[in-house]
């Protein structure tokens, strides 16, 4: 799941969990794999070459060090640290002051450890051009940020905003994969190691000659 907006991406470690089942749910490896797929995301479907991620911490002041809870010293912080060799990441930050200061703008996307941590700032920031996305599919799956309303439908009360934002999100991103897929297409045959070979061979024949 990555929250969209213009003005801010927001992804989740653990999704429609139950906040007593959070902390078992945050592992390294699901850090890690997140992270993989925030990052892929972010270059092939919004077309950002190196994009820049933060990362949120669980506890409050993101565990000031150890002392409110240990999720921070021996989960999230070694998963940034394995993500640094193939990404730009930072953090754990604590999430209040985090969204406070709009640190977020110095970002291209976080990633939440849990649902409420991530969904409720960008509710709060994203403008009417908000999406839910599905990153890390081969086909393009996007929807309004909000749910069915099912309760006002066909009472023409329903805000189309961001109905209409996810139609147009997933046309963009359709041509940004077709552009990044496009760009990295090499259109030169490798040459195998006998050819090479080969070719050298000729030219000392030639110099023979």
């Amino acid at each position: 799941m990555l929250m969209a907006a213009e003005n801010i991406k927001v992804g989740l470690v653990t999704e429609h969990v139950p906040v007593s089942e959070i902390a078992s749910n945050i592992t390294r490896e699901r850090i890690l794999s997140k992270l993989n797929i925030l990052k892929d995301s972010l270059q092939k479907d919004f077309g950002i070459d190196k994009p820049k991620i933060a990362v949120l911490g669980l506890n409050p002041h993101a565990g000031d060090e150890g002392l409110i809870g240990r999720e921070e010293e021996e989960i999230i912080k070694p998963a940034i640290k394995d993500a640094k060799h193939s990404m730009l990441v930072f953090g754990p930050y604590p999430a209040d002051a985090f969204f406070a200061r709009h640190l977020y703008r110095k970002f291209d996307a976080v990633l939440a450890m849990y649902h409420d941590q991530g969904l409720i700032p960008f509710k709060s920031f994203a403008t009417d051009d908000g999406i839910n996305y599905t990153a890390g599919l081969p086909a393009v799956r996007t929807s309004p940020d909000h749910g069915t309303a099912f309760d006002i439908a066909g009472k023409n009360k329903a805000d189309t905003s961001s109905f209409l934002a996810a139609i147009y999100a997933c046309i963009d991103i359709v041509n940004t994969r077709n552009g990044y897929a496009e760009n990295r297409r090499n259109p030169l045959k490798k040459m195998t190691s006998a050819v090479f070979a080969n070719a050298e061979d000729e030219k000392l024949e030639e110099s023979e000659e």
